[in-house]
């Protein structure tokens, strides 16, 4: 049974290199340990939700900096595809830590509805603009990066919603100081974790639909099919399949059912045919062709076991 496959190689323009992560991970540990101690000592739930937002985030951002550096291991043959799939194990985990933290937050804030505290609003104003300043610069170092790879965008997701926390916070300080609006705080809190849930969600989403090895969302079996067919001549595709290797690499295996009794060389130049169309139409770096000759079997698109 012959095999014919071929890799195309994508230039993204922009190498993510995992410097500007490692700079973030650092300010993110500085940014935690002094809202974790401000939160005791101003009693602040807000600021304490902010902090543990911080913690959850330094062990995402570690997550995602380990992977990118395992994505960049060269295939062996105990794992023949290297750790490619690892920044996308990365982001599935890093949402789900954030929807699990929002659900703290919340049960937390609830609680502190019927038990409010009066909250050293002083601390919490220059611990929330602390910050807002270390995060927002995390953010956007990260921004180049969070437009070319999945994982650095649920890294990049982090800082981000950390940020706008930490604006919630300095605004329910202010309003703390000169109103005395200490139920302020849980409301925050409550509207920070909401933020969270939604901002996770289609993350979470993603990074699922890649790990199941789900047809992207943007392409059509059918039509590539079609496009393919116009090539092939009598020659028909079935069992196909397409998925994401990671972020950036498609690939596409599937049989082709031959009318006739060709040979290897005229098989060749119709999946050279095929992955010219599969490149430069839908993007798609890797595809493997198997021929098929007489073979009585299922001829559709998508196999269905059993």
């Amino acid at each position: 049974m012959g095999h014919n496959h071929n890799h195309h190689g994508h230039n993204h323009g922009h190498e993510v290199t995992g410097k500007n992560l490692s700079i973030s991970i650092i300010l993110n540990i500085g940014i935690t340990v002094a809202q974790i101690i401000g939160g005791f000592i101003s009693g602040s739930l807000s600021l304490l939700s902010d902090a543990l937002h911080n913690f959850s985030d330094v062990i995402s951002l570690i997550l995602s900096f380990v992977a990118h550096k395992l994505a960049k291991r060269k295939p062996s043959s105990a794992s023949t595809f290297g750790y490619k799939r690892a920044e996308l194990l990365a982001a599935f985990i890093n949402a789900a830590t954030l929807i699990i933290v929002a659900v703290f937050l919340i049960y937390e804030a609830i609680v502190r509805f019927s038990e409010p505290v009066v909250i050293a609003s002083n601390l919490v104003i220059w611990l929330s603009v602390l910050g807002i300043a270390f995060n927002g610069f995390s953010a956007v170092i990260l921004k180049k990066d969070a437009d070319h790879n999945l994982n650095m965008r649920s890294a990049y997701l982090h800082l981000f919603t950390d940020m706008m926390a930490s604006v919630a916070v300095l605004v329910g300080g202010i309003l703390m100081k000169y109103f005395q609006w200490f139920w302020v705080d849980s409301v925050i809190t409550l509207g920070i974790a909401i933020y969270l849930i939604f901002m996770s969600f289609d993350l979470l989403k993603s990074s699922t639909k890649m790990l199941l090895l789900f047809t992207p969302k943007d392409l059509n079996i059918e039509e590539i099919a079609k496009k393919i067919h116009g090539v092939t001549g009598n020659h028909r595709l079935y069992h196909i399949h397409l998925w994401h290797l990671n972020d950036n690499e498609l690939h596409f295996e599937a049989h082709l059912d031959c009318q006739e009794n060709i040979s290897i060389s005229e098989f060749n130049k119709i999946v050279i045919d095929i992955e010219e169309v599969l490149f430069h139409d839908f993007k798609i770096s890797h595809c493997t062709i198997q021929p098929d000759f007489g073979k009585n079997c299922s001829k559709d698109y998508i196999f269905q076991e059993g």
